[in-house]
């Protein structure tokens, strides 16, 4: 069946990363299936990170569904882009209905996508990964893939300015090789498999990006361990609490 939605907005997506003359280096793309289900499964730091990860899959010729939360879909305008391009809602209060509809996308040899950090990571870092990545490809009985973003968050993030101009931003895109999500393993256990293997890609993009911080006032998009003055998850977390 046609895609009548994804499409054209795959088509619209390009032109503004064209306009805005992003330098966008991605490698590992053949590590995505051609056919089949799979879980692919992204490290969180940009309002955008979807439209990245979608970008991977392209050379494969694969659409990815992904899992967002339902607020997105019940805006009078992404809410039909998403509901077109049929991504998955997610209520959090109630997940059953969104996990049920992601296991038979990828039953139906659909790619879904997820964020196992549930929420954008302020820190830039990696923060805990929920199970639910892991349960979804045992019980398909689908292969994992791992893969990082890196440069996205200085585009649009939680708690900064949007910048949709001709920027010139590097992102880099790291797709890794396919984990097993075998059904005689703890989801706990594979879980940690993933974050560590998504954890090593974060840290060949971070390598690998070009970017600089212009002055001291553009370090905000570098996590505090590379030098920057992106807040700690430990000041986060406090400032959360308080």
């Amino acid at each position: 069946m046609a895609e009548l939605v994804y499409r054209p907005v795959i088509g619209f997506a390009l032109a503004l990363f064209k306009a805005w003359d992003l330098k966008i280096d991605c490698k590992g793309s053949e590590n995505i299936p051609r056919t089949g289900g799979a879980v692919l499964v992204s490290n969180h730091i940009s309002y955008l990170d979807f439209v990245f990860d979608g970008m991977a899959a392209r050379p494969q010729k694969r659409l990815v569904r992904f899992m967002a939360k339902d607020a997105v879909f019940r805006h009078r305008i992404s809410g039909p882009l998403m509901r077109g391009m049929k991504h998955i809602p997610v209520d959090r209060e109630n997940g059953e209905a969104a996990y049920q509809h992601a296991l038979d996308s990828l039953r139906a040899g659909e790619i879904v996508g997820v964020f196992p950090e549930a929420t954008i990571s302020q820190s830039f870092t990696l923060k805990s990964f929920k199970s639910g990545a892991a349960r979804l490809a045992q019980e398909a009985g689908v292969p994992l893939i791992p893969m990082a973003l890196w440069g996205t968050q200085r585009i649009w993030t939680k708690g900064r300015p949007r910048t949709f101009k001709r920027n010139h931003f590097p992102v880099t895109i790291r797709v890794g090789e396919a984990i097993e999500a075998s059904k005689d393993k703890y989801a706990g256990a594979i879980t940690r498999q993933l974050r560590e293997r998504v954890q090593e890609l974060l840290d060949a993009a971070q390598r690998a990006y070009p970017g600089r911080p212009k002055d001291a006032d553009d370090t905000w998009w570098l996590p505090a361990h590379l030098g920057g003055t992106a807040p700690t998850p430990e000041q986060i977390r406090a400032a959360e609490a308080g």
